[in-house]
C-alpha cells in the first residue's frame, strides 16, 4: 500500500501530546490523518488533516470514525474497546488491536495475564471493589503497607495510592481495584518494544525513571540506565518476554522494577508511544513516534540505539496555579547546552498537569542529569 501523498488516511484516537508527536512524523512522510479526541482544543488539532470532536468511549463515536480510514491507532486507552473489536471485524486495521487493549485497559486483568504467563509481578490481590479491601485488612487477608491501584481510568499518578494505615483508603473510589504488595526497589525502568505484523521486532536501551515523590509522575526519564550491563540484560529479555505473550502490534512500553536484589518485576505496561521514551526524539537514531508509524504501517523498523545521552524532564503545571499557563524562565533555559523544550499546546495549566517536557542531551550522562536538574530547577509552569 502506498501511504505517502496518498489518499491512505491514518486515524488517530485520542488527540493529546503524544498523538501531536505522532503527527510530527506522519507531516515528515506526508501521510493522512484523521484524529478525534474530547475537547474542541486538543493539542493535534492544528496538526492532523482532519479533526473530529467525540467521546472516545461511545461506542457508536468510535466506530464510525474507525469506519473511514484505513489504519487505525491510539494515543490513549481510554477509549471503547468493543467498537474497536466491531471493526476489526469489518477488516479495519487496528493497531494495537483490541485484544491487546483488553488485556491492558483494566489493570487486575493486566496483573492476572502476567501471573498466567509467568511474568514476574509483585503479589496483589483483586477486589471488586474498595470496601472490600478494608475487609480485607481487618481479617489479615491483606497485609500493611500495599499499594491501591484502580482496575481502570487511571493515569500520570491518579488511581494509585500507597496504604500505609487503614485511614489511608479513606475518600478512595469504591471500584473494582487491585492491593499489591510494596516491594523495596532500588530502581524504576521502562523498556520500549516494537513489532510489526511482520513480526520483526525491536527494542530501546533500558531507561531508569525518577519519580515526584508527591504526585507519583515522573520527574526526570535517564537514557542509558545508571545500572548494571547484566540487570539492563535481564529488564531487557523481560519487556521482549512480555510483548511476545501479548503479541501486539506497535509500540509497548513496559514499566518494571529493579528490586534490592537485582531481580527484575514487570509493574505495568503501555500499549502506546510513552513518556519514557520522549527522550528519543533527541537522543535515538529513530524517535519512538516514528517507530510506532512504522510498526502499525508494516515498513522496516529504525535503529533503536542512542546516538548521545538524554534525559527527559516532565514540565507539569505548579502547585497553586490554575488558569492561561506561562512558561517562566524558558529563555533561560534555552541557553544551557544540549536543551531542547517541548510545549505540547494546553493552554490551561493547573497543578500536575503534563504541560510539555524538555530533553537535554550530553555525551556525559553525569553531565546531562546535571543540567536536568538545573532545567527542573528554572522552568516554572504558572498560571498569567
Amino acid at each position: 500500500m502506498n501511504y505517502f501523498s496518498s489518499d491512505f488516511t491514518l486515524g488517530i484516537l485520542g488527540g493529546g501530546q503524544l498523538g501531536k508527536m505522532i503527527l510530527y512524523e506522519t507531516r515528515k512522510y506526508d501521510i493522512a490523518t484523521k484524529v478525534i479526541d474530547p475537547s474542541n482544543e486538543a493539542p493535534c488539532k492544528i496538526a492532523c488533516n482532519e479533526f473530529v470532536q467525540g467521546d472516545l468511549m461511545d461506542y457508536d463515536t468510535v466506530f464510525n470514525f474507525g469506519k473511514d480510514v484505513d489504519v487505525l491507532t491510539f494515543e490513549i486507552e481510554h477509549v471503547n474497546v468493543d467498537a474497536l473489536e466491531a471493526l476489526e471485524k469489518e477488516g479495519v486495521n487496528v493497531y494495537p488491536s483490541s485484544k491487546t487493549l483488553r488485556i491492558i485497559q483494566n489493570k487486575a486483568t493486566q496483573k492476572l495475564f502476567y501471573t498466567d504467563h509467568n511474568i514476574p509481578t509483585a503479589p496483589f490481590t483483586r477486589f471488586a471493589y474498595t470496601s472490600e479491601v478494608k475487609e480485607a485488612v481487618s481479617n489479615g487477608g491483606v497485609t500493611l503497607p500495599f499499594v491501591w491501584k484502580s482496575a481502570q481510568f487511571g493515569y500520570d499518578g491518579n488511581g494509585v495510592k500507597v496504604i500505609r494505615k487503614i485511614e489511608d483508603l479513606e475518600g478512595l473510589p469504591n471500584v473494582e481495584c487491585i492491593a499489591e504488595e510494596m516491594i523495596p526497589f532500588k530502581n524504576e525502568l521502562a523498556v520500549i518494544v516494537t513489532r510489526n505484523p511482520k513480526g520483526q521486532v525491536a527494542t530501546y536501551p533500558v531507561v531508569e525513571m525518577e519519580f515526584h515523590p508527591e504526585a507519583n509522575q515522573v520527574e526526570y526519564v535517564i537514557c542509558p540506565a545508571r545500572i548494571a550491563p547484566e540487570v539492563a540484560q535481564q529488564a531487557q529479555q523481560v519487556a521482549v518476554e512480555v510483548s511476545n505473550a501479548i503479541g501486539h502490534v506497535g509500540l509497548l512500553a513496559v514499566e518494571m522494577f529493579q528490586t534490592e536484589n537485582d531481580e527484575i518485576l514487570v509493574n505495568e505496561c503501555a500499549p502506546r508511544p510513552h513518556n519514557s521514551g520522549h527522550y528519543s526524539i533527541e537522543a535515538s537514531y529513530t524517535n519512538q513516534f516514528e517507530q510506532h508509524l512504522r510498526a502499525i504501517l508494516d515498513l522496516p523498523l529504525g535503529n533503536t540505539q542512542s546516538k548521545v545521552a538524554g534525559i527527559m524532564v516532565n514540565l507539569v503545571g505548579a502547585e497553586g496555579h490554575t488558569g492561561n499557563v506561562k512558561y517562566e524562565n524558558i529563555e533561560q533555559i534555552m541557553e544551557l547546552p544540549g536543551v531542547t523544550p517541548h510545549i505540547y499546546g494546553k493552554r490551561e495549566t493547573r497543578p500536575f498537569r503534563k504541560m510539555g517536557h524538555v530533553t537535554i542531551v550530553n555525551e556525559d550522562i553525569a553531565k546531562a542529569r546535571e543540567i536536568a536538574a538545573e532545567v527542573k530547577g528554572t522552568i516554572k509552569v504558572i498560571s498569567q
